[in-house]
């Protein structure tokens, strides 16, 4: 562990580590227009601020401090605002008039996405990292019930008559070696609260980030990365890795319509996320975070298209029938405007009036684009200071890292794969190590600490892995500015706190798994010392090792010690993404007691083990 210390100290003697940014960001995020149509919420995401947004002066009337970063905003009709925020602490606030906190109710980890009922009485909460649905009483304001979905909830929203609340849940809960991998909708019964159904979306679904409703909820839009995993990375046009989807379902129902595709034909729009419906009903909003783009796309036309393919009719040279449409690059021509945004990503989105107003990110500011002009334009509105990511390499990293339109074109970005930094739930076949052997997408906080990088260790360090992925996997040469900020930037992660861990320490079962983590042989490999140049726990002796894992053209192959931070957030397990759950690790995937001394465990200390594992 000697090496790593020295290696980490000879990046800060060069310049290539920094600390946190002297600056403090606004990153507006979310947003939420009060019901008389004057005023909108900006969540500004790590400022602790909800901004108070004059749609009539376009510019901020006032900041409303809280003690924790925003993380979703809503508006019930009486005006009253919800806002989500505090991580593994999370709360729902309810805020009256001037930011007054009224009350605030504990929900769970990493609370997103607040929805209030049509009639005000209710608020759901999405708690990301608990896989569940706060329902919370608004009134008494406290959680009256509880509804498990399936995986990171990222947006919500009601459909026709508010019968039904649609969870879009950020990434799959498969096994990568399934036939279909992707992500799912949850559609919860708000009578009965209970999930009625979960919808796989299309395979290689992957990175859901937004939902919108119709006007009259009839109709629900999601969006996401498409992952095309099935086929070797080694080229990028037509969408051969990734596209952008916008999947529809029947607002009144819950049945999945169809999903088309965001991109052209040559041109990618990489990581849609925020999506909105104009209060006509006549235009459908996406906004495209790796493309600095928003798109405008006619919406009765759109759904004209889905119908007509619906009945095995021909649409476009493509499209012949339903199951054409989610591999049709020309689906929307003619039908849909790309807006260039003068801005980097943009994330929420809304529409008031006749305005589209999306929140840029990393410039700390709104763009808004006329729905009337004939020639979209994009208007800059600041929401504070002037950026400059110039002096600032992780933040401009960040930016990067998230930046498809530094892609050949435009097709992705590192948080294509990596969102926020971790995994997308797939594995791929990259060509540094041949063909037809893929393998996992792998967390990046700790990268830099645990070299060598990828799962078989073919790279031998986090910046080598960098720039490899800039020629091999996006398919530019970019200069090494680029490359040091995108360094910066995985460097400065940080491990979120285990939703396993109980008022920030060990369970009592947890517990019981460190003895047994010992007693199996576990720390052999993974040993719990404090080996980061500043305390860290790493969890791997940065050694390969052939456990007899692996199968088909990995088979006697050595891999890579990974280490344990985070793994409650890195399912599926192994290198193919075999084991669903770590209890699958330790037991069916460990027919030959290779990987660790498991087999003579009983269930009760599999499951204590697996907790402890879980909880770094």
């Amino acid at each position: 562990m000697k090496a790593v210390k020295n290696g980490v100290l000879g990046l800060v003697a060069t310049g290539l580590v920094c600390g946190a940014s002297a600056v403090t960001y606004l990153s507006p995020e979310y947003m939420a227009v009060a019901p008389d149509g004057k005023t909108m919420y900006v969540t500004a995401a790590t400022s602790g601020k909800l901004l108070v947004f004059d749609l009539a002066g376009a510019k901020v009337a006032g900041e409303w401090a809280l003690k924790s970063d925003p993380s979703g905003v809503a508006v019930a009709k009486d005006g009253t605002v919800y806002v989500t925020g505090g991580g593994a602490d999370g709360v729902l606030l309810k805020v009256g008039a001037g930011g007054k906190i009224l009350a605030k109710v504990e929900t769970g980890h990493t609370p997103m996405s607040p929805v209030v009922s049509q009639d005000g009485a209710t608020v759901y909460v999405l708690n990301r990292f608990n896989n569940n649905v706060s329902v919370v009483d608004a009134a008494k304001m406290k959680v009256a019930a509880t509804v498990n979905v399936l995986r990171e909830p990222h947006a919500a929203v009601l459909g026709a008559g508010g019968k039904l609340l649609f969870v879009a849940n950020h990434l799959p809960l498969c096994r990568a070696t399934d036939d279909v991998v992707a992500a799912s909708v949850s559609v919860i019964d708000t009578a009965a609260n209970k999930v009625v159904k979960n919808v796989m979306l299309p395979n290689g679904s992957t990175g859901v980030r937004g939902i919108g409703a119709t006007p009259d909820g009839k109709f629900i839009y999601v969006t996401h990365t498409f992952g095309r995993y099935q086929l070797p990375t080694t080229q990028l046009e037509r969408g051969w890795m990734n596209t952008a989807g916008l999947s529809v379902f029947n607002g009144e129902t819950g049945d999945y319509i169809n999903t088309a595709l965001l991109d052209d034909v040559d041109l990618g729009a990489a990581n849609p996320w925020g999506v909105a419906v104009s209060p006509d009903g006549k235009n459908l909003v996406v906004a495209h975070a790796g493309t600095r783009e928003i798109s405008i796309i006619d919406r009765e036309a759109f759904h004209a298209r889905l119908e007509k393919a619906a009945k095995n009719e021909k649409v476009t040279e493509v499209t012949k029938s339903a199951a054409d449409v989610p591999n049709d690059l020309s689906f929307l021509v003619t039908i849909r405007r790309r807006v260039k945004l003068n801005g980097d990503g943009p994330r929420g989105v809304a529409v008031v009036g006749g305005s589209v107003y999306a929140a840029l990110y990393y410039a700390d500011a709104l763009a808004e684009v006329k729905l009337g002009d004939a020639v979209a334009k994009s208007n800059l509105i600041a929401l504070g200071a002037a950026v400059d990511l110039a002096k600032d390499r992780v933040r401009r990293g960040e930016m990067l890292w998230n930046d498809g339109s530094m892609c050949f074109q435009q097709w992705q970005s590192c948080a294509s794969c990596h969102p926020d930094g971790r995994m997308d739930g797939l594995n791929w076949d990259l060509v540094n190590d041949g063909i037809g052997n893929p393998k996992q997408t792998k967390n990046m906080v700790y990268s830099y600490l645990t070299p060598p990088t990828m799962v078989t260790g073919i790279r031998a360090d986090m910046q080598t892995c960098n720039r490899k992925g800039m020629t091999h996997i996006q398919f530019v040469v970019r200069p090494e500015e680029d490359a040091v900020c995108i360094d910066q930037y995985v460097m400065s992660l940080k491990p979120v706190p285990s939703p396993y861990l109980v008022g920030g320490s060990l369970s009592k079962n947890a517990k019981k798994g460190e003895k047994l983590f010992k007693k199996a042989g576990c720390a052999e490999c993974h040993p719990a010392s404090k080996d980061g140049p500043k305390g860290e726990r790493l969890f791997t002796n940065l050694k390969k090792y052939n456990l007899e894992l692996g199968v088909g053209n990995e088979e006697g192959r050595e891999f890579d010690t990974t280490t344990l931070v985070e793994t409650w957030r890195t399912a599926p397990y192994l290198y193919d993404g075999r084991a669903l759950t770590m209890e699958d690790v330790l037991t069916t995937c460990n027919p030959k007691d290779t990987h660790g001394s498991t087999k003579n465990l009983k269930p009760d200390e599999i499951k204590a083990l697996a907790e402890y594992i879980l909880s770094f």
